[in-house]
């Protein structure tokens, strides 16, 4: 039995019928690489059954504490049943990528069973008009609690479940399964007594740590100030209502390569300041074509992870967030990706001096009863709207694995992330990358987003404009390190005429 940090277990209280807490992704296969060319259900299930160790997640259920009165606790379920975690449908005709991106958002938008192991897989088949997919392709949709993984130690999981050849040797984990029977809510109460006068006093130590944050923060602002545009507060948008429970998908492929080129025509930028400005500029296109574009710029939440070489195979969430001006307020995208490339390097300075680490472990400072009641009531009245956003929209960057891999054999030839709204951020975006490809997703709330194609082609068309005016930077400074030609030296003209030929060829006497 484990119990869970306090970041974890708020992701566990603030799960809520519209709110559901969860993460995922959309994975397409071609089983034509499989013994066979095929893959079917059973087959399927055999295979994660001989991978359910390679992760803890996997058998796994919360138990809570009665009343809240201290964060849940992680046990072993003594009545795991794997066919009900992974689930089988097929797309109806004509089995586009339309079709698969509605189908992906409903099954997403309901919320897991809390009583069980947090994560479900579906499989979808029919996808064979699914443009530049195999035909007799399947997808799969992941689905896990938040609770449980981040983006990180999700990804860890995902490797878990895959190899690098179609072969499907037989893997080898530390771990041996368990069953462990539910603790009696007596037991579970004597424990929070003990942690809620625990919590404090960890706070306290934690809390010593902060006492230079205050006097580094300031000479950090009097050293690194913030660009103008960027010092607004967070305007507000379509984006900042409640959530409903209905869900859209979309997403858009970029070439690696395109993204390095754009990265290496502008000094200084990072992938990252790219994926993040061509996510400012889909943000402008869209709002400006309803009317609604902000005069100020838009800010979106960056995930960084401060998970150090002793957490990598620890689950739950190791994450702090900096905050970054999208750069909406600025047309030409040279000029907005210079803008982003400032504010991330600002911002991730300024987490710096705070210490993501020590705010992460300060959040557990508070005593676990009075952190679950305060979570669930600003879930329940939707404070994430009614007060003022602390951001409008997520951009979180997995990068993914640069080699081929494989799921019962069947290579993976599609991998798009599926994030996480919330109350008065109705719009999500990850950013993900596999085998030479970047994948630019976004999950939104449908009565916010009720077109998610044409927010995707708004998407391709920011990449585009990006990209030319990377190619155009990088034509100027080509144009501008070429060396200079010396100028060719005329030949001397010859004298031909009568007046300058006389005399020539005659030989002097002496007079």
């Amino acid at each position: 039995m484990e119990q869970l940090g306090a970041l974890d277990a708020m992701f566990a209280y603030t799960e809520t019928r519209n709110t559901p807490m969860h993460i995922g992704q959309l994975l397409i296969y071609d089983p034509s690489t499989a013994p066979g060319g095929k893959v079917g259900f059973k087959d399927i299930l055999h295979y994660i059954e001989g991978r359910l160790d390679g992760a803890r997640i996997f058998r796994q259920k919360l138990v809570r504490v009665p009343l809240d009165l201290d964060h849940p606790y992680w046990i072993e379920d003594d009545n795991f049943d794997l066919e009900y975690h992974v689930r089988h449908i097929a797309l109806p005709q004509p089995g586009d990528w339309r079709q698969l991106c509605i189908q992906a958002a409903r099954i997403y938008a309901r919320p897991l069973d809390m009583n069980r192991p947090l994560w479900e897989f579906t499989v979808i088949e029919g996808l064979d008009n699914v443009e530049g997919i195999p035909k007799g392709s399947f997808a799969l949709v992941h689905k896990f609690h938040h609770a449980a993984v981040d983006g990180q130690s999700g990804l860890q999981m995902t490797l878990a479940l895959h190899d690098l050849d179609a072969k499907m040797k037989p893997r080898k984990w530390d771990k041996q399964w368990r069953p462990e029977t539910k603790p009696n809510d007596l037991n579970l109460l004597m424990r929070a007594q003990v942690n809620n006068i625990a919590n404090p006093v960890r706070g306290l130590q934690t809390l010593g740590k902060l006492l230079p944050v205050p006097k580094r923060m300031f000479d950090f602002a009097r050293e690194n100030k913030q660009q103008k545009d960027a010092s607004t507060g967070i305007p507000k948008t379509r984006f900042g209502d409640r959530l409903t429970p209905h869900r859209v998908f979309d997403g858009k492929i970029f070439s690696l390569s395109d993204i390095k080129t754009i990265r290496t025509a502008f000094p200084g930028v990072t992938v990252n300041d790219v994926m993040l400005s061509i996510v400012g500029g889909t943000m402008r296109a869209y709002l400006e074509s309803k009317g609604e574009l902000p005069n100020n710029t838009l800010k979106a939440g960056a995930p960084i992870s401060v998970r150090d070489d002793n957490g990598e195979a620890a689950g739950g969430n190791q994450v702090s967030m900096m905050t970054v001006g999208l750069g909406t307020h600025i047309a030409d995208p040279a000029k907005r990706l210079e803008f982003v490339a400032k504010e991330t390097n600002r911002s991730k300075h300024m987490v710096e001096a705070v210490g993501a680490r020590t705010l992460m472990e300060l959040s557990g400072a508070m005593p676990a009863g009075l952190t679950a009641a305060a979570t669930k009531l600003a879930a329940r009245m939707g404070l994430g709207q009614t007060v003022a956003p602390q951001m409008n929209t997520v951009v979180t960057n997995v990068p993914g694995p640069p080699v081929s891999m494989y799921f019962a054999g069947a290579e993976l030839k599609r991998s798009f992330g599926m994030g996480l709204p919330t109350d008065g951020m109705g719009v999500f975006h990850i950013v993900t990358s596999y085998h030479g490809e970047v994948m630019l997703t976004i999950t939104a709330c449908r009565e916010m987003l009720p077109d998610p194609a044409t927010y995707a082609d708004f998407a391709e068309k920011s990449f585009k404009a990006l990209l030319a005016a990377a190619k155009k930077a990088n034509a100027a400074a080509a144009k501008k390190a070429k060396p200079k030609k010396a100028a060719a030296k005329k030949p001397k003209k010859r004298l031909t005429t009568p007046s300058a030929t006389a005399g020539k060829g005659r030989r002097k006497t002496a007079k």
